[in-house]
């Protein structure tokens, strides 16, 4: 059908003879079951969905649902993960779209430049995550309210004033060195990795991650030499005081596939 709308997760390369067929073993995802779209060197993993979720005007007002949201990206990472398990993978934007196979095809042929160099850029490497957090420094006794000085000894409002303004000295002091820390370990990681990526720190309001968040990278690793780029990655007693290390990986090379160009057609 040609207005059929397929979700489209992820590419890779046409290959011959083809690989145990994808479609056959990846379960259904968000629709009808995942297929494949072939086109001019590229292959598209697909799956046919409702256009009552996902054309045009739907899918604007779906995105606002944070819930359904979260189940698609959780959907859409596992197809991911799955196909990039056994082959390189070009991951495509959450909810990309097309309007049956041959705006499949369309899509592949305008892209094919752009997902044929991320492919190339990322075969035979994995994508690994660090991140540093600062924790706050323990704040010295002081009494909750200021009060004024008696003879008995009671601190008074410049007492606290002064332990105050010392706490938060030493949290500047201790989040300085956390973030010294990060960018002496990205430098170092950066040179180690082939290819190196800095989010935006996240949001502890988002993350729920105890602490600031100082380094949020991510490193692309030939996965012949994780171990010697594990071994560079420090532990926590490598660090200074305060200072939290988060590893996670290997993912499929997700920072490091740029589809930005890959524009889905739902109309």
């Amino acid at each position: 059908m040609s207005d059929e709308l397929l979700y489209v997760y992820t590419v890779l390369r046409t290959e011959s003879p083809p690989s145990p067929p994808l479609d056959l073993d990846v379960p259904a995802a968000l629709g009808t079951g995942l297929e494949l779209v072939a086109h001019e060197g590229l292959t598209a993993v697909v799956e046919p969905v409702d256009a009552a979720d996902f054309d045009e005007q739907p899918l604007r007002a779906r995105l606002e649902d944070l819930d359904w949201l979260a189940g698609v990206a959780r959907a859409h990472h596992g197809v991911v993960a799955r196909v990039g398990s056994r082959t390189t993978t070009v991951p495509l934007r959450l909810a990309t779209i097309c309007r049956g196979r041959d705006g499949v095809r369309r899509m592949l042929a305008e892209a094919r430049t752009t997902l044929g160099e991320a492919l190339e850029r990322v075969a035979n490497a994995e994508e690994w995550g660090v991140k540093l957090y600062a924790h706050a420094a323990p704040a010295d006794p002081a009494p909750a309210e200021p009060r004024a000085a008696s003879s008995a000894g009671a601190p008074s409002g410049r007492d606290y004033l002064r332990r105050r303004i010392s706490d938060r000295r030493a949290q500047a002091d201790r989040t300085g060195q956390a973030q010294r820390a990060a960018e002496a370990l990205h430098e170092r990681l950066s040179h180690q990795a082939a290819g190196a990526v800095l989010h935006p720190p996240q949001q502890q309001q988002l993350s729920k991650a105890p602490g600031t968040n100082v380094l949020n990278a991510a490193y692309l690793v030939p996965t012949a030499d994780r171990q010697t780029f594990l071994d560079g990655v420090p532990t926590e007693d490598d660090l200074p005081a305060g200072v939290r290390i988060e590893l996670t990986g290997p993912w499929v090379p997700y920072s490091f596939t740029q589809t930005a160009g890959v524009a889905a057609e739902p109309s």
